[in-house]
């Protein structure tokens, strides 16, 4: 019941002894009165049983049971229960384990598979073994663009998610680089080092892919590429991959990925794990092209990303290894029919869908998006993520049923 066991009288004393000092007060000698806290309005401490009995009741008040209909970049996917087994075994959870990879042969391995599935997922050539999220994905890649096209400036769609899109202003004003918004794509982009495109983008809408006479950089739903054609024409495909078996967390962690054809291989930022063999002829696995700033000069290194999400890439791999091809172009079918299904009910009740295409997620008008919300939040449903005023953007996966969907409509009424 008592696990935290504290320094007693004696232990204290030697250790401010060590330090020259007489008093544990003497520690905080140099912080001013005024910013001290003369004490903490603290209930009495409780033992570890009363505090988990505590903490539970505390956790009773959260609402958990909503049906959600939320997209807008992260998504309620199914997770095979056996990820998490593997993923949180002591061999690969570790408080080293999101940063270097280098820690042991088994985690070079998972990366290089990760990366072998990524780059057939992607239709690229090759990808690296993660970054942060999608949003730093986009905007390494961006400045992966202008190194290799030595241009500043670049050009970006205003239909990328708006979280992404603060990211890479943020990446771009601090490397001086110019960036321009477009809706509609100019006939000619050869003055900007890149293009970067979503698709299916943040409304959920698809677009035709078309070769360009600069760099093109297109930011997937990896999940979609279960049923949508790769994105072949890209120069740069990135990605987060929170829809591979990660929870939703309430935002977080998950993992970005950069993938691209071979001859840009060496600007690509992050790492790159490679299969060789040792000195005894036996497959070993190493980080290759390592171009990061602690390896070479500052100045050349292709990013200052040092760390990487090895253990959501391990979950990224163990979900695409459970689910096998099948089932995750099942998962990708579902999620594609539950929503047009939600598509066309809405428009038999009058809900007009903006979109033309989409896979799990689109876009609806109606008369006050509050008032819409609110009446199916009453009965505990997400409906979606208000865009404006008259405007939601909605999504469904396989985790939402036939009666969900029913719910939805009736809830209306």
């Amino acid at each position: 019941m008592k696990n935290f066991l504290v320094h007693d009288e004696n232990t204290r004393a030697e250790m401010l002894n060590n330090i020259g000092l007489n008093k544990i007060e003497d520690l905080f000698s140099q912080i001013p009165q005024t910013a001290r806290m003369e004490k903490l309005n603290l209930e009495n401490p409780l033992s570890e049983m009363e505090t988990q009995r505590k903490i539970k009741s505390f956790s009773k008040k959260n609402k958990t049971d909503y049906i959600s209909f939320l997209g807008g970049g992260i998504y309620n996917k199914f997770i095979p229960a056996a990820i998490a087994q593997v993923a949180n075994r002591f061999e690969f959870l570790t408080a080293y384990t999101p940063y270097q990879a280098e820690i042991a042969q088994g985690t070079l391995q998972i990366m290089y598979e990760f990366q072998t599935m990524i780059a057939r997922l992607t239709g690229m050539d090759i990808a690296n073994a993660t970054v942060y999220d999608g949003a730093t994905a986009c905007a390494e890649a961006i400045l992966m663009a202008v190194r290799i096209k030595k241009l500043n400036k670049v050009l970006i769609s205003d239909k990328i998610n708006p979280e992404y899109l603060d990211v890479i202003k943020t990446y771009t004003w601090a490397n001086g680089i110019d960036i321009n918004i477009f809706d509609e794509m100019p006939s000619n982009t050869s003055e900007y080092a890149c293009v970067l495109i979503q698709n299916p983008n943040f409304y959920g809408e698809i677009t035709e892919l078309k070769t360009i006479d600069t760099l093109l950089i297109v930011c997937v739903d990896v999940s979609t590429l279960s049923i949508l054609k790769a994105p072949t024409e890209a120069d740069i495909v990135v990605a987060d991959i929170q829809t591979l078996g990660m929870p939703l967390s309430f935002g977080g962690p998950h993992a970005g990925i950069i993938a691209c054809k071979e001859k840009y291989m060496r600007q690509m930022p992050g790492r790159l794990a490679g299969r060789t063999v040792d000195k005894d002829g036996n497959q070993a696995f190493t980080l290759t092209i390592q171009t990061r700033e602690q390896h070479i000069k500052r100045e050349k290194a292709t990013s200052n990303i040092c760390s990487n999400q090895a253990l959501m890439g391990l979950w990224a791999n163990l979900y695409l290894s459970l689910m096998g091809e099948k089932g995750f172009r099942q998962a990708g079918y579902l999620s594609a029919k539950n929503a047009h299904n939600l598509s066309q009910k809405l428009a038999n009740k009058g809900i007009k869908t903006l979109n033309n295409n989409f896979f799990n997620e689109f876009v609806i008008e109606v008369d006050n998006s509050d008032k819409f919300l609110a009446k199916l939040k009453s009965k505990n449903i997400i409906g979606g993520l208000k865009l404006d005023d008259k405007k939601i953007l909605v999504a469904a996966t396989e985790m939402n049923t036939d009666e969900e969907i029913d719910l939805y409509i009736k809830s209306l009424s």
